[in-house]
């Protein structure tokens, strides 16, 4: 177990996880320009993005590069840096780092390492996308990007299917189609909405039935990443069958079977399905132990 006094003074450097603005640039608050200005160095998903955040805000902290492709071999050389003493900013592209984007590995490296690990609150595409919806918010799951493979896609919408919670999905303008009428087709014509181009000048909400959107959707081009909110399940689930067996020793289990008027074989048989067991396992346990 790792206890974190997160401001207590240290001999290390400290990582912030500082979210940035999904569009709208006055959505960045005042702590997060204070620790973009005073850290060592800033990891940033996409430096050149990142230099145009700087640049309006007239910060020079310089910048490194940490994204997908890069992320294990510069976990040392931040590390490294901690080490030493020098704190760092984790930023990503827009939003909360780690969020469907680069930064879970890192932050992991450092809580293992006993470095402190500091959580700037934020914008947040997911969130804002969930509150504006207008679907039930008590119970949540966020999700993120779906796979690519139509057959793994429609897999995963099929798991999820019978959820109860509202799920929350991230969406290319370029699959936004497919993967729509994917979730009509799995979900079912569940109440829904889409978002797009959240906290820019042409921010837009879809709500409707997935048949509505997905009609929508193919009435005109998508543009802009796009959030997608989709109502849970509306069905009661099945209470789980009582195991009547729990705690019952295999032997007594078999004997159970064979007072019902099974032979021993069958019996072994029933108690192997009963358990997931093999029936090699069960006809030993019973026969020889």
């Amino acid at each position: 177990m790792i206890v974190q006094k997160s401001f207590e003074p240290r001999d290390v450097g400290t990582l912030y996880v500082v979210p940035t603005p999904i569009g709208n640039l006055e959505d960045i608050t005042y702590r997060a320009l204070s620790v973009l200005k005073s850290v060592s160095v800033i990891a940033a998903e996409d430096t050149r993005n990142t230099k145009r955040l700087l640049n309006h805000f007239e910060i020079s902290t310089s910048l490194i590069s940490y994204h997908e492709h890069n992320k294990i071999g510069r976990e040392n050389q931040l590390l490294e840096k901690l080490a030493g003493g020098e704190s760092i900013a984790l930023v990503s592209d827009a939003g909360m780092p780690a969020i469907s984007d680069p930064g879970y590995e890192i932050v992991k490296a450092c809580a293992e390492q006993e470095y402190p690990v500091v959580v700037l609150p934020g914008a947040n595409a997911a969130l804002c996308a969930l509150v504006g919806s207008g679907l039930p918010n008590k119970e949540f799951l966020f999700y993120g990007f779906l796979p690519r493979k139509q057959k793994d896609k429609e897999a995963e919408l099929a798991r999820l299917g019978r959820l109860q919670a509202t799920i929350i999905f991230y969406e290319s303008p370029y699959r936004i189609k497919e993967t729509l009428k994917a979730i009509q087709k799995q979900l079912g014509n569940r109440q829904m909405a889409i978002a797009r181009e959240l906290t820019k000048r042409f921010e837009e909400y879809v709500r409707g039935t997935a048949e509505e959107i997905v009609a929508w959707a193919n009435e005109n081009e998508p543009k802009g990443e796009f959030c997608i909110v989709v109502e849970g399940s509306t069905e009661e689930l099945e209470p789980e069958a009582e195991v009547w067996w729990e705690g019952m020793e295999v032997n007594d289990h078999v004997e159970h079977y064979i007072q019902q008027g099974l032979s021993s074989k069958e019996a072994i048989k029933q108690v192997a399905k009963d358990r997931n067991l093999p029936k090699r396992e069960v006809y030993q346990a019973y026969h020889i132990e």
